[in-house]
């Protein structure tokens, strides 16, 4: 059977239905600006569920960068910090190489899945690094010393991460 766009978003928000994350995929497999922009809408609603399948789908569309602005709004909301673990793992499917600063920032202060994630895409994707992002993240290390029990063995492990990664950027100015 052909769907159009809106039955495909329609069965995909139904809370009954139980295979809505199908819907979900060929939503993606369409991929035009017509999807994007009802995708982007229903990520920005107040429906956790939805917002999820809309991270899912958006994030399985090829031509998805201006998506990406509005997914980390969505990531860094106060009422998705407990919860932002599964939107993170959506951005996988995009071109990460200039957030290294968002990416920073969940990975000090997200909950263990958003920070575990976020390290994963530290350690993987290739940034564009500038003395401005090295700016940045020394200012995050900072209020997160600052704000974070610093007797913890977490805060020990990110001491030691955060060091590393400072020194390993601060060695490729260097170089340069």
């Amino acid at each position: 059977m052909k769907y159009t766009v809106e039955q495909l978003i329609a069965r995909m928000c139904d809370p009954q239905e139980k295979e809505a994350y199908l819907y979900a995929d060929k939503l993606s497999k369409i991929g035009n600006q017509e999807v994007i922009d009802n995708l982007i809408s229903i990520l920005k609603a107040e429906n956790y569920e939805s917002a999820l399948l809309a991270a899912r789908s958006l994030g399985n569309i090829e031509n998805n960068n201006e998506a990406l602005e509005h997914l980390f709004e969505v990531i860094h909301r106060n009422e998705n910090k407990l919860q932002n673990g599964a939107f993170v793992q959506t951005l996988d499917g995009y071109d990460l190489s200039e957030r290294f600063v968002d990416l920073f920032r969940l990975y000090l202060f997200g909950n263990f899945k958003t920070s575990a994630l976020a390290k994963e895409f530290l350690d993987t994707v290739e940034f564009e690094l500038t003395p401005r992002v090295l700016k940045k993240m020394e200012k995050h290390w900072n209020h997160f010393k600052n704000n974070f029990d610093q007797n913890s063995d977490e805060f020990e492990i990110k001491k030691s991460e955060v060091e590393e990664m400072i020194e390993e950027i601060k060695a490729i100015f260097s170089e340069e």
